[in-house]
């Protein structure tokens, strides 16, 4: 988004430069010192706005991993060409004399042009990227039809795409006994599908069954993957999708209609990330001297390493290392099972207040929350996000018993929360859940800085810490 922004304005000064001497103006000089005046500031942002809500609006924001190479073209040079006729409009209605019919056709071929060659720059690179096993998304194909085939056929003949067929979930039935020996294998029956699903990476299900005599089943599909917070792709008729958004694609003739639980697009998720990677940089940077001091108290404390170091579960059950100061003895994960008499949470989590196996200074690193300060590493690894359901170890997870508190695995995990800022171990497990799900449902940037800001406080509190 705002690279496009930033082509059409680069494409603006090229179209005034151009245009520069066949106005009244003697020299460069004098129009770069003309004066600049609060209207026409003004009128610049309100371009700066249209452009975007007019890209937006063309789809130029959307997925387009399925999407077909010269139907972005098309739709590149649809929104150049309105971008165009916007700023022809309001040069007509401001009376802006610099914007004459040769500025805007130097504009419109610049914008276009830059703009197309950069989409078909980025497609090369991801293209490269994905053929390389980066950027893969999971597909779990449900139906083993012929329509179901010629799917799987796309994705495998087409690498460029970065999808990863995990397989086919089916009954057996006459046509698909033969598919164990042609490399092709159905993973899980459609009455273990939502087993399946908790146990394995699935970014995608593409819903290949016949609806007029498999709606039952197609629904049943549906409703574990929008429990569970998993993009569904529907290969034939569509039903009722609840939650998220449903979008239409096309692939080499094929229709998918889309569902997404996950968090929306465009201009929030922009700043999402960029505040993400800003604070998490910023903060690592100024908080360097404080790790150094901190790593050197851990040494003569107690022994073993400086950082406890852990698989968690993260976006889409996908386990990372999640880094920590260490506050407790080192063989402490080894005497969990000793203590698990000892858990005071409810839910699958493992929680004691006074815990034996904390150290002296770990007690202070935890109620200050100075354990989870390398954790902005994972911040600008990706694995995590500044605002997003904490990430819980893999022990926690496969204590799961009900699949609707997996959707929390659709998103990023976060260093905080609304479960953080509303008195963490003092919350039941159910409403941790609830206040996680609430964080999905109910998303937006200003949410996560209203998290942000809150968790101060509350951290200087110690509220729930333990």
């Amino acid at each position: 988004m705002l690279f496009d922004l930033g082509i059409l304005a680069f494409s603006y000064v090229v179209a005034a430069v151009r245009i520069w001497h066949l106005t009244a103006f003697s020299s460069f000089a004098a129009f770069i010192s003309m004066r600049i005046k609060v209207p026409n500031i003004l009128l610049f942002l309100g371009l700066f706005y249209s452009w975007h809500v007019i890209f937006s609006a063309f789809g130029l924001y959307g997925s387009r991993r399925l999407g077909d190479r010269k139907q972005e073209v098309v739709d590149v040079l649809k929104a150049a060409s309105t971008a165009t006729l916007v700023l022809g409009l309001a040069a007509a209605i401001f009376r802006v004399r610099m914007i004459t019919l040769a500025f805007i056709v130097v504009f419109w071929v610049m914008s276009s042009l830059i703009l197309i060659l950069c989409r078909l720059l980025m497609r090369e690179i991801l293209a490269w990227v994905r053929r390389h096993g980066r950027n893969l998304r999971h597909v779990l194909i449900v139906g083993t039809n012929p329509r179901a085939l010629e799917f799987a056929r796309i994705i495998d003949d087409r690498p460029e795409l970065g999808y990863l067929l995990i397989g086919f979930a089916d009954e057996e039935w006459t046509e698909n006994r033969g598919f164990g020996t042609n490399g092709k294998s159905i993973v899980t029956d459609l009455g273990h599908f939502s087993a399946f699903l908790r146990e394995h990476i699935v970014d995608e299900v593409a819903i290949a069954l016949p609806m007029k005599s498999f709606y039952s089943q197609a629904a049943r599909v549906v409703a574990a993957c929008q429990e569970q917070g998993v993009i569904v792709r529907v290969l034939a008729g569509i039903f009722d999708l609840q939650k998220g958004w449903v979008n239409n694609r096309q692939l080499d003739g094929t229709a998918a209609a889309i569902f997404s639980p996950t968090l929306s697009e465009g201009w929030p998720m922009v700043c999402k990330q960029l505040l993400d990677t800003f604070i998490s940089s910023l903060l690592l940077i100024m908080l360097a001297p404080i790790f150094l001091i901190v790593a050197i108290l851990i040494k003569l404390d107690s022994t073993g390493p400086v950082f406890f170091v852990q698989e968690r579960v993260g976006l889409n059950k996908r386990r990372f290392r999640m880094y920590k100061f260490r506050t407790m003895a080192g063989d402490a994960e080894k005497r969990q099972s000793d203590l698990e008499s000892l858990n005071e949470a409810d839910g699958p989590v493992f929680k004691i207040k006074n815990d034996p196996r904390v150290t002296r200074l770990g007690r202070f690193l935890r109620k200050a929350s100075i354990d989870e300060l390398p954790q902005f590493l994972n911040v600008l690894k990706g694995d995590m996000s500044l605002v997003g359901p904490r990430p819980l170890p893999i022990r926690d997870y496969q204590g799961f018993d009900q699949d609707w508190v997996r959707r929390r695995f659709s998103v990023r995990p976060g260093i905080t929360c609304l479960w953080q800022i509303n008195g963490r171990s003092s919350v039941s497990f159910r409403e941790w859940m609830e206040l996680d799900l609430h964080y999905i449902d109910h998303w937006s940037f200003w949410l996560d800085v209203e998290v942000i800001a809150k968790t101060i406080p509350a951290v200087l509190k110690g509220v729930g810490a333990v």
